[in-house]
Parts: C-alpha cells; sequence; structure tokens
C-alpha cells in the first residue's frame, strides 16, 4: 500500500505524463488529461455573438461530442435526427472552413434515446497524430486517417451492441497500443479493449455487479436505467501501478490496463447512470456517482477486492451533480448541479470554500484555463469565475444555442460547441 505523499505524487505523474503538448492539442473529452484543465494563458473572458468570435461554423444535425483538436484540425462528430445517419466532420482551425463531412455509419434500428438528455453521437473521439478513434457505442466505432481526406476507414468495430436504452455517451481513451471504453447498456455491461492498430479487441471485462433491481413482475426497474452508464473511464495509478478508473451503473472499479483484472470495486448502489467522468488528485478519485441523491464522493484508490466505507475520505451531497463532472485544480474541486449552483470545497477536506448560483440547468462540464473556471449552461451562457477561494464572477457571455457539450482549448482560444454550431473564441 502507497503511503500518502507517494500516492499523491504517483497520480501527479499520471496527469503531468498526460498533458504533454497541452498548449495546443485537445486529444479526448476534457482535454490533455481528460480532466478540463488547460495550461493555456490568455484565453478570452468576454465574448458574444459579435465580439471575440474568430469564427463560427454551423453543424448540420444533432451532436453532443466535444471538439478534439490536433494540430490544425478541430474535429467532431454528429448524426440526424433519428440516429440512422452518423457522421465525422473535421473544420479547419484556422479559417473555420469544414473540410471532411463524412458519413461513417448507417443505423437502420437505431436504439431510442431520450432527446432532452442525449444526442446519436453524444462519445467524443480521442485524437492523435495521424489517427483519430471514433464511436458511436454500439452503431460503430472506428480509426480513421486524418493526414489524407477519407476513403475507407482503416478500421472499423460494429459487432459490439448492446442496448443502450437512452442512448450512448461513454468516449474512449487511449493507453499505450489500445483503446478503451466502457459499454454499460441495459442487457450487457462491460469494459473493452481494442488493439488501435488493428480494432481487435484485447481483452474485454465484464462488470462484477449486476443490478437487476427487479420489480414484482420480474422486470428491472427503471426500464433498464438501474443499470445504464454514460461515464468515460480514465487512468490513475493504483497501488504504484497504472490503472483504469471505470464508474459504471452501481460501482466504481478499478482495473488492469493491459489485462482487464479487476483490481477493486467500490460499490455504491444508492445511484444510477453515471455520466461524470471521475477526476484524479490530491491522492484521491473524485467521482459523481449518477442519478438518486446526486453526490460527489472522494474514494482513497489503495486496496483490492471490495472497497469499503473506510475508503471514502468524505461524502457532498448537498448541490451535488447527477451527470456533470467535477473540476480539480490548485487543491480546489469545482463542480456544478443541473439546477445551476456551483460549489468549491477544498479538495482533501470536502470542506465548502463556496457556493453560488451561476444560471438555470447544465449539462456540460465546467473548464479551467488561465486562473478562470468556465460554465458553460443548457441556455447558451458562459459564465466565468475567477478560480480560487473567493467567489467572483469575471463574466456572462451569450450565445445562440444551448451548451451540451463540454469546451475545448488550443493556444489562446477557446472552441465552444452549441446545439448548432463550433466556435472559436479568442480575444
Amino acid at each position: 500500500m502507497l503511503n500518502s505523499s507517494r500516492l499523491v505524487l504517483a497520480l501527479m505523474v499520471v496527469v503531468v505524463c498526460l498533458s504533454s503538448g497541452a498548449e495546443e492539442n485537445w486529444p479526448q473529452f476534457r482535454g490533455p488529461t481528460g480532466q478540463g484543465v488547460s495550461d493555456a494563458r490568455g484565453l478570452p473572458t468576454t465574448w458574444s455573438e459579435t465580439r471575440n468570435v474568430k469564427w463560427k461554423t454551423p453543424i448540420h444535425g444533432k451532436g453532443w461530442s466535444s471538439p478534439v483538436i490536433w494540430g490544425d484540425q478541430v474535429w467532431l462528430t454528429t448524426a440526424t435526427e433519428d440516429g440512422r445517419e452518423l457522421y465525422v466532420i473535421c473544420i479547419d482551425k484556422e479559417t473555420g472552413k469544414i473540410t471532411q463531412d463524412i458519413k461513417l455509419f448507417e443505423d437502420p434500428t437505431p436504439n431510442p434515446v431520450f432527446k432532452n438528455y442525449n444526442s446519436y453521437a453524444s462519445p467524443t473521439p480521442v485524437i492523435e497524430k495521424g489517427r483519430i478513434y471514433v464511436t458511436f457505442g454500439a452503431a460503430g466505432t472506428a480509426c480513421l486517417d486524418t493526414s489524407s481526406p477519407l476513403n475507407e476507414p482503416i478500421w472499423q468495430r460494429r459487432d459490439l451492441r448492446i442496448n443502450h436504452f437512452r442512448g450512448a455517451g461513454s468516449s474512449p481513451l487511449i493507453y499505450k497500443d489500445l483503446l478503451i471504453q466502457d459499454y454499460d447498456g441495459s442487457d450487457h455491461q462491460f469494459v473493452i479493449a481494442l488493439n488501435k492498430e488493428t480494432g481487435k479487441t484485447v481483452w474485454r471485462t465484464e462488470r462484477s455487479v449486476d443490478y437487476n433491481d427487479l420489480g414484482p413482475d420480474g422486470k428491472p426497474k427503471g426500464e433498464g436505467d438501474f443499470r445504464k452508464g454514460f461515464s468515460t473511464c480514465r487512468i490513475a495509478t493504483v497501488n504504484g501501478k497504472p490503472a483504469v478508473i471505470s464508474v459504471g451503473s452501481k460501482a466504481t472499479y478499478a482495473y488492469e490496463p493491459e489485462t482487464g483484472q479487476e483490481i477493486w470495486r467500490f460499490e455504491h448502489p444508492d445511484w444510477h447512470s453515471a455520466g461524470a467522468t471521475p477526476v484524479i488528485g490530491d491522492g484521491l478519485i473524485y467521482i459523481c456517482p449518477g442519478f438518486g441523491k446526486g453526490a460527489v464522493l472522494a474514494i482513497r484508490p489503495d486496496g483490492e477486492g471490495v472497497l469499503g466505507q473506510d475508503h471514502v475520505a468524505f461524502k457532498i451531497s448537498k448541490n451535488a451533480p447527477d451527470k456533470q463532472s467535477p473540476l480539480l485544480a490548485d487543491g480546489l474541486l469545482y463542480f456544478i448541479d443541473s439546477p445551476g449552483i456551483a460549489s468549491c470545497v477544498d479538495a482533501k477536506t470536502g470542506a465548502e470554500v463556496w457556493r453560488q448560483r451561476i444560471a438555470p440547468n447544465f449539462s456540460a462540464a465546467p473548464l479551467y484555463g488561465d486562473g478562470k473556471v468556465y460554465f458553460c449552461s443548457d441556455g447558451g451562457m458562459t459564465t466565468v469565475v475567477e478560480a480560487g477561494r473567493t467567489f467572483k464572477k469575471l463574466a456572462s457571455n451569450k450565445l445562440d444555442s444551448a451548451f451540451k457539450a463540454s469546451p475545448a482549448v488550443s493556444g489562446k482560444a477557446i472552441y465552444l460547441r452549441t446545439l448548432t454550431a463550433v466556435y472559436r473564441i479568442e480575444e
């Protein structure tokens, strides 16, 4: 077992290793570290439809995936409203011109989505030099060559079929030669690692706890919601070694990334349908386990088997998110609930630092950069707050459409995706 100082150092090493090139590239959901933190300077504070917009590019269809950026390319996905046609789009970072608009898959029988809470293009791609990995969950996953116009995918998988029920939400991550992703449907729940060069399965691990939550009629209560998950897994250090931290419905797991073997699980049966990605730092793993009575749990990640309540450093229930990922920066943990109340707590103790109503209705995860925290609302409002122990609102910036996707950063610009367009915001 690691002592606390060694554990903090180990977790910091993981984050530092993942954050190289953060100034220009935003390669995955929530950026280089997967935690919504940018080391950029000179980011904009104020904007509107007519101010500090370098370009605005309309996007057809409906998609909630976040933009990913590598070099001079911005990529994202979208879909037709009925989910039958699934697209990947590339935008030139400097001009805002769409350079590729590719119908990647057709899905003749898509699972229905809960329209107010999801889209058919919600998982965010992951990108590296020369390659982008695009997923729509069960509808298909593919690897594309980003260096030339697309002819055919390098590889694709369309056999990973589950009933997403409310739609897919989990994004993939890259670990060495592996592409790792959560699949938590109403019928099957597992984590899978594909060889990123070939798309072939390296390992697949079924969730070790199956919460059927059957009603008197023998059918799952909530029509499958209690078995669903939307979270994106992350890499942390557990017991001195890298581990995949994955939040499923009713439990959070640590897996060996090379083999998929379960190291430990922490059960949280009072919540379900987690959408927030775990956040790692200060010797802890912070999870928002989903719907129920919203909560933020700080878990000590050492140990094996089934972790008990002695591994909970603290729990916060007041104004906790049900689907929005938290944010960790400079020893403070920031989060916002769906009605729009933002909180800042001490990351080691959970003690409240400040709590403030920001704006109505939130889905997107907050962003930290340049000493500021950005909260993007369902109403198209971005509230910019000075990071720190004293609440100070710097600006409220309104765009024409709602935010469901989380922001991206490259250089001194913020890239915002609304329901209708992608913006490059830069002062």
